[in-house]
């Protein structure tokens, strides 16, 4: 395996970002994390869909 995150690489980078942003911004940033994985979620389930609705109608023109 090329690059593999054990115990100590989580903690290191942790203690960087702690380092970089300071405690009082942590909510901040996890708040708008979050927010962005529930928006590319949102958006990548509406591309799923529409993308079956479209194969939906150009199976039915096929036939």
């Amino acid at each position: 395996m090329p690059f593999r995150f054990g115990p100590m690489e989580l903690i290191i980078v942790l203690v960087v970002v702690l380092i970089i942003f300071g405690v009082g911004r942590l909510p901040e940033i996890g708040g708008a994390m979050g927010k962005a994985i529930k928006e590319f979620r949102t958006t990548q389930k509406n591309e799923l869909d529409s993308s079956d609705e479209e194969n939906e109608v150009n199976g039915s023109r096929k036939s």
